[in-house]
């Protein structure tokens, strides 16, 4: 008597992206202008289950714009830190609210991580990284769960670690997408004017590059845009673009 068939999970025949499909990518809609090659991306379904991560920080309107203009109902996911700015968490609400955007995830750390790990809340203070780890990392990890790509707002004008950005790349079997990889500050500063997009309170401040508020200070004249961020300690990044981390198959996404 044979075997009855086995009722497979989603996960289980969700192939994983490869690096052939992510050159493939870069070389299909290599010079293709951003919107048109986001319309064509969602009009083909060619990225699966998918959702755009952004820090709602000063450029991540622009991001967001595109992707509204061309598939709304994009997930957007937040990953709280639980060390926002109060302004940050009220421009991503006005911001989603403009661009109709109603798809909302919000992920925060792992409340016996953070009895574990960081108590006092001060771990921001002596281990920048660790602390990027437990707030930023693994939470964002849970949220990637089940996802097949995922939409980042990383520049390579941004810094060094960002020189030679692709549109596409691959990680840990997911398709990242990079849509302003290849844009410029004035770029964005265009597209702020054309679309009339609103600004982060803190920019007109002197807060350029927007993150945790203990690791967040204002910009001097002068200073790269990203001097503000971990001021006095030789970190550039927190940590969400290099992870490897695999949650468990049970561990709820939001």
């Amino acid at each position: 008597m044979a075997e009855p068939a086995r009722k497979l999970d989603l996960m289980d025949v969700r192939p994983a992206f490869t690096q052939a499909d992510a050159d493939a990518l870069n070389a299909r809609f290599a010079g293709v202008d951003t919107l048109p090659m986001l319309r064509t991306l969602f009009d083909e379904n060619l990225l699966g289950e998918t959702a755009v991560v952004s820090s709602f920080g000063t450029e991540s309107a622009v991001l967001l714009d595109l992707i509204s203009r061309a598939a709304p109902d994009t997930p957007v996911i937040f990953v709280d830190t639980l060390k926002m700015f109060p302004e940050t968490e009220t421009y991503r609400v006005e911001l989603l609210d403009r661009l109709g955007m109603h798809n909302r995830r919000v992920i925060t750390p792992d409340p016996a991580m953070l009895e574990k790990k960081d108590a006092t809340g001060l771990r921001w203070s002596y281990d920048p990284d660790g602390c990027c780890e437990i707030r930023k990392v693994e939470p964002l990890a849970r949220a990637k769960h089940g996802l097949d790509s995922w939409f980042s707002g990383r520049k390579a004008f941004q810094s060094q670690t960002r020189a030679n950005l692709p549109r596409f790349e691959i990680e840990d079997g997911r398709l990242k997408v990079n849509p302003l990889g290849d844009w410029t500050k004035d770029d964005l500063e265009a597209y702020f004017t054309e679309r009339d997009l609103p600004r982060h309170p803190l920019e007109a401040q002197g807060y350029l590059s927007i993150g945790c508020s203990p690791c967040t200070s204002r910009v001097m004249p002068g200073e790269d845009p990203r001097a503000g961020r971990w001021r006095g300690w030789d970190k550039v990044e927190c940590g969400i673009h290099v992870s490897t981390i695999a949650p468990s198959a049970d561990d709820p996404i939001f």
